[in-house]
């Protein structure tokens, strides 16, 4: 567990040692995370250890993503065993700093913001969400300076808008999305999970099932795959849905009904108090 001065001057001396000794400079991976670390975080981890070099993960709870009435105070805080299972995986580095180490002159007035997409879908229901998030990512990444950032592909629209950044504004790295990590049931592994009640883990697991009837309906066009991933959610209760939209890949704005190829499904709900979040790729054909 390392602050910025000290992340930075081991980072530093890891580039300074390969140029004494005439080797190519070791890349580093870095993981951004705000804790509560499941498989699906490990997930990242093993992947970026896979690529070679340094894997740095990064442990930080954003208080910049969080808006009024969200659970910035209930989000869950697991830093003893966070850092037993990232010591395990054999990590590089892991760096926990604290809200001053990152803001230190308070809510920063210098912000990254996500455009027109960043108001879509997830940031529609949490407004200005994906501009604290950008933030602290480039902030982050600004520390770190990796070669390669990794993210999960679960957070579809986050990972849109971090390669979209990354292409405005010309930053020297590349991010990897790794794919979904979910229950044997199809749930898809999230931090919220432990907020669910027995019956309403149960009722989660409607966002799946959902995706997959969207993806069997994909033949007969986007409406059909909206309709039949709609209906596999109202059924359930316990599952209110958001939305549920088809959407293109590259723009990240719903296809038109002309649209084949590869789109991706995207599915909000709340399921109890609990907002969870899904997606998958389909064929319109």
């Amino acid at each position: 567990m390392t602050t910025v001065a000290e992340l930075r001057e081991r980072l530093s001396e890891a580039r300074a040692d390969a140029a004494t000794h005439g080797r190519a400079e070791p890349p580093i991976a870095f993981v951004p995370t705000m804790g509560a670390l499941h498989d699906g975080h490990l997930a990242l981890v093993r992947r970026a250890k896979q690529l070679g070099g340094s894997v740095v993960v990064s442990i930080f709870v954003n208080p910049l993503q969080f808006g009024a009435g969200e659970d910035l105070d209930r989000y869950p805080r697991t830093l003893e065993a966070d850092l037993s299972a990232l010591d395990a995986e054999g990590v590089d580095h892991v760096f926990v700093p604290s809200v001053e180490e990152m803001y230190p002159a308070g809510a920063p007035t210098t912000r990254v913001t996500a455009g027109p997409v960043g108001s879509l879908f997830e940031g529609a229901a949490r407004p200005g969400h994906f501009d604290g998030m950008l933030t602290v990512v480039a902030k982050l990444v600004n520390i770190v300076q990796p070669t390669v950032a990794l993210f999960g592909q679960k957070d579809a629209q986050q990972v849109f808008l971090v390669r979209r950044m990354v292409a405005d504004l010309n930053l020297p790295l590349r991010v990897e999305a790794v794919p979904t990590v979910r229950e044997a049931d199809g749930l898809a592994l999230s931090s919220r999970n432990r907020y669910l009640g027995a019956n309403e883990r149960r009722a989660a697991r409607t966002l799946s099932l959902a995706l997959e009837a969207a993806e069997s309906a994909a033949d007969g066009g986007v409406d059909r795959a909206v309709a039949a991933g709609q209906s596999a959610i109202m059924g359930e209760t316990l599952a209110k849905l958001d939305y549920l939209v088809v959407v293109d890949p590259a723009s990240f704005q719903p296809v038109g009904d002309d649209f084949r190829g590869t789109a991706l499904v995207i599915v909000a709900a709340v399921v109890g108090g609990t907002r969870l979040i899904d997606n998958a790729a389909i064929q319109l054909t």
